[in-house]
């Protein structure tokens, strides 16, 4: 989608990914997706029949839904659509590059005697500027000599022994955000 004036352009793009699908192919989906997500604000759905991904902890038990994993979160992108799209399993996934790029994500009714739900959702010409709740931190400025210094005087071994992957992530985070400030 081409943008007017300053506006920039819109890749809107649409995949079916087979049940069988080999890893070599995969690989080369992959590929172009990291080449146009870096160029271009995108817009990407589809059927990619990955249905033992759990969206909300981004995790999977096999191999190949886990290298799918991996190139969403290399890529950036966001997955939009929250509910079930075929037998109880989000199947058809929605995907953007750019936050506030793509909204008003609905799922619900089929065309004509398909066995998946559609997805409707509107492609913002303009990207909303939402309040984000993501912490940024800013590099640029940093004394990594004393940053550094600070993150090596907590004892990781005896601070984390014990404790599950969670629980370890949230100190570990928040040891790194004190460090920052």
């Amino acid at each position: 989608m081409r943008g007017k004036a300053n506006k920039a352009d819109v890749m809107v793009g649409v995949c079916y990914r087979p049940p069988n699908q080999d890893e070599e192919a995969d690989e080369i989906v992959y590929k172009q997706l990291g080449e146009v997500s870096q160029l271009l604000a995108l817009a990407l759905m589809g059927d990619f029949n990955f249905p033992d991904i759990c969206w909300k902890c981004s995790t999977a038990k096999r191999k190949l839904p886990r290298r799918f994993l991996e190139c969403v979160e290399d890529n950036f992108l966001t997955q939009l659509v929250s509910e079930p799209t075929r037998e109880g399993t989000p199947l058809d996934l929605l995907f953007a590059n750019r936050e506030g790029l793509v909204g008003d994500v609905m799922v619900g009714g089929c065309l004509g005697h398909s066995d998946h739900e559609m997805i409707e959702f509107s492609v913002l010409r303009e990207v909303r500027r939402r309040v984000s709740s993501i912490v940024t931190l800013d590099f640029q400025r940093v004394d990594f000599g004393l940053f550094r210094s600070l993150v090596d005087r907590v004892p990781w071994e005896a601070v984390l022994k014990g404790k599950g992957v969670q629980e370890g992530w949230t100190f570990f985070k928040n040891e790194i955000l004190k460090a920052h400030e």
